[in-house]
């Protein structure tokens, strides 16, 4: 599959390129990016081509779709559709997401993650967008329930990573679910 690139009013996303190294280097320094992603730390500019070179691979077979989300020519995160299954029935992905900390709080992410979501439920044909995160992680979890996830729980020592096991909440959206945001438990 070739690269898509996505735009909302205030937003660019788009396939992160060799351009982007030094800028996706920058941004991973935070530590707040790896305390609750997979990002390695420290990150070094090898993570960040190694990075930049798979997600040309993973465009290219399918099994990934992941864009830089630029505001103003500024890269100010990361967001994706990982794990990309298809099926007869419809297919399954799960979105994973960081943003820059002088990004957070603007409501960029939300924005990113509707148009992602549309695309992936409209261009892919999922049914199903599944969405994970290291328990305790509330901004992501905020960001999640405001476009509609609904949480399904709580799994224990499931999610490993740079720092071995962590327990994990868990969301789902449904290509037919009213996108309202509705109560989660752990809010």
């Amino acid at each position: 599959m070739e690269p898509v690139t996505l735009t909302t009013e205030r937003l660019v996303l788009r396939a992160p390129t060799v351009a982007d190294i030094d800028a996706i280097e920058q941004a991973c320094q935070d530590p707040e990016i790896p305390r609750w992603t997979t990002v390695p730390s420290p990150y070094t500019r090898k993570d960040a081509e190694e990075f930049v070179r798979l997600v040309a691979e993973w465009w290219a077979s399918g099994a990934e779709t992941l864009w830089a989300i630029y505001v103003d020519d500024k890269l100010s995160g990361m967001i994706g559709l990982h794990h990309i299954e298809e099926h007869d029935t419809g297919g399954y992905a799960e979105i994973g997401f960081w943003m820059t900390a002088e990004s957070r709080g603007r409501g960029y992410l939300v924005e990113a993650a509707r148009a992602v979501i549309d695309w992936g439920f409209a261009d892919l044909g999922l049914v199903r967008i599944g969405w994970r995160a290291v328990a305790g992680n509330v901004p992501s979890a905020r960001a999640a329930r405001a476009v509609g996830f609904r949480y399904e729980g709580l799994l224990r020592q499931a999610l490993t990573g740079p720092r071995g096991r962590d327990d994990g909440w868990i969301a789902g959206l449904l290509v037919g679910d009213d996108r309202t945001p509705v109560a989660w438990p752990v809010l």
